[in-house]
């Protein structure tokens, strides 16, 4: 069964914690040999928006090489983008396993290099005033930075804004452990009608895995 690593930094938002460690959660009900932990920079608390606090059980230094590393979203992203131990990180895992991101760790993805080239997504509402991030992800060199829920090129996957971070990690689940596993925890969770109604609204790009999968 599948082991997810959920890279976690000061800045993160709450809810990609509840989108992610809180969905693989609901989903080891289902698989209870599924795997999943948070790691960061360093072992230890890492403050989340708003001063929620998380603590990480272990550092990159400490993590061998899972099923897939999936990078968590928030306002921290852009100190985060310029963090040599993240960015390190994932570059020398990116051959060993699936990178994904949620929501704005779309933008640690493409700073360390890994989207040129590719087709990827990120957040796109925001508030008046704000800078979309689906901008800032389109100025980067080689990256095609499109509106959808989940583009998934193989090696990296990449995920909408904030609550479809539920849907990356549903998504996820079907790719890694099959259709079964997916569609039984999204029942349990009770999202089952909004991950279709979330497949209607916005397009997938998907490359590498069909979503009708099994």
């Amino acid at each position: 069964m599948a082991v997810f690593s959920l890279l976690a930094y000061d800045g993160i938002e709450p809810i990609d914690i509840g989108a992610t460690f809180g969905v693989l959660s609901m989903a080891k009900r289902v698989a209870p040999d599924l795997g999943f932990f948070v790691v960061a920079p360093e072992a230890g608390p890492v403050e989340m928006s708003n001063n929620l606090v998380l603590q990480a059980p272990y550092g990159v230094g400490d993590v061998s090489a899972t099923d897939v590393t999936m990078v968590l979203g928030g306002p921290g992203w852009e100190t985060a983008a310029q963090d040599a131990r993240i960015l390190d990180h994932l570059r020398g895992i990116a051959d060993q396993q699936i990178l994904a991101s949620v929501c704005t760790g779309g933008m640690i993805l493409a700073a360390a290099g890994l989207l040129e080239g590719r087709k990827a997504t990120t957040k796109d509402q925001i508030l008046e005033g704000e800078t979309r991030p689906l901008d800032l992800l389109g100025q980067h060199a080689g990256v095609d930075a499109v509106s959808a829920r989940i583009v998934d090129e193989g090696a990296i996957v990449t995920g909408g804004g904030v609550s479809l971070g539920i849907d990356m990690t549903l998504y996820l689940l079907g790719r890694l452990c099959g259709e079964a596993v997916r569609a039984e925890t999204a029942r349990i969770l009770e999202y089952g009608a909004a991950y279709e109604a979330n497949a209607a609204r916005l397009p997938d790009r998907i490359v590498a895995w069909p979503t009708s999968a099994a």
